[in-house]
């Protein structure tokens, strides 16, 4: 086979760019038969190895473009593939050839919102049926629609009429080398990160991005209320710096909240292994590779029992309503309160990251080129 794989977000730091990476990282290990082609980016080409099936191709159309629509079929018919996988649902509608696509989310439907940017609201607006008309296409016209959750194939079927068996789940996991750094990393390199941030325990700890679906707001609201019965608790957040991250720190800027900006597996393994609880209080997640993390570094789990999350976390969370403040605060207070309910979600969250796997998921999505290219 000759197999297209649209990657010019590999290097982008969220959930996107690590489902690429590991993707291609694991087929790169199980499949040394058909030859793939890998779209990137001019700055990323030095980050894929070349490997006698694998060729890199650059591909400098950036994503949600006129650029991306008009130039990305002509390359595409160029290398003459069997088959294309888009890994984000943004393909070019022109493209007429065989491909697939995973969908990781509805996020854009359901949390349509206005950056603050130097675009009007034509702009905008004209946006936003811009990605209506791909999305249709990628869910409608796909050979398969991969998706990250059983919670967000059933949402397309609803929303898309899109038949079930057109569907297939595979679910995402935690980095082999995080999971290195999480057994490996020493006392004091944990110190040095406390010490670089101005980290005192005990704190609650949150890393992501700070768009409106992932509550962050309800959280740093649900913290407020448990200062009235712990006075020395902190609050810290990381994510890399935008819009969102700077209107937060604007309003709620205060010496009990640490705001560290990007961090580093490293960094984010320390921080999670010293939090009294990894808290996830999203109103939508397609999948929520955090809760693993958090699992994997020994961080007990408070979550959000919205979206993918419950389906993710299994029994290895304690779950609270994203949209009651008050039960938020009651099942983070139940964590700080009770050692042994902490040691219990440890133990649960130690069993439940081992059910995930890259290199299954990467057999899978395997197993649908196949399917595909032998209808």
């Amino acid at each position: 086979m000759r197999i297209v794989v649209d990657c010019r977000l590999y290097s982008v730091q969220a959930g996107i760019g690590r489902y690429i990476r590991n993707l291609i990282f694991n087929l790169q290990k199980i499949d040394k038969k058909n030859t793939y082609f890998i779209l990137l980016l001019k700055k990323d080409y030095d980050l894929l190895v070349n490997q006698r099936n694998f060729v890199r191709v650059v591909a400098d159309f950036q994503w949600y473009g006129i650029t991306e629509q008009l130039k990305l079929p002509k390359l595409l018919h160029k290398l003459n593939p069997d088959l294309v996988h888009f890994p984000h649902f943004n393909l070019p509608i022109l493209y007429r050839g065989k491909f697939v696509v995973t969908i990781h989310d509805l996020t854009h439907k359901y949390f349509a919102m206005k950056r603050a940017t130097t675009h009007g609201r034509l702009i905008y607006f004209l946006k936003q049926i811009g990605y209506k008309v791909v999305f249709k296409k990628a869910a409608t016209e796909s050979g398969t629609i991969i998706t990250p959750s059983h919670y967000i194939k059933n949402l397309i079927a609803k929303e898309y009429s899109i038949p079930e068996e057109k569907m297939v789940v595979t679910y995402e996991a935690v980095d082999h080398k995080f999971i290195s750094i999480s057994e490996n990393i020493k006392k004091g390199e944990i110190e040095n990160v406390m010490k670089k941030f101005s980290v005192s325990l005990p704190y609650l700890f949150y890393v992501g991005n700070a768009h409106p679906h992932k509550n962050v707001e309800g959280l740093i609201k649900a913290f407020f209320k448990l200062k009235e019965k712990y006075q020395n608790l902190k609050l810290v957040l990381s994510g890399p710096d935008h819009y969102f991250w700077q209107r937060l720190k604007k309003e709620y800027q205060l010496s009990e909240i640490v705001y560290t900006g990007y961090v580093t597996d490293e960094e984010m393994v320390a921080l999670y292994k010293n939090a009294s609880s990894f808290v996830m209080p999203s109103f939508e997640e397609g999948f929520g590779i955090p809760l693993l993390e958090a699992m994997a570094s020994f961080a007990p789990v408070v979550s959000s029992n919205a979206g993918a999350l419950p389906e993710v976390g299994g029994d290895a969370a304690l779950y609270f309503d994203p949209r009651n403040t008050n039960d938020m605060a009651d099942k983070i207070s139940q964590v700080l309160d009770s050692e042994k309910l902490k040691e219990e979600l440890i133990d649960k969250g130690q069993k439940r990251v081992k059910f995930f796997s890259w290199e299954k998921l990467a057999k899978q999505t395997l197993e649908v080129y196949r399917k595909e290219t032998i209808l």
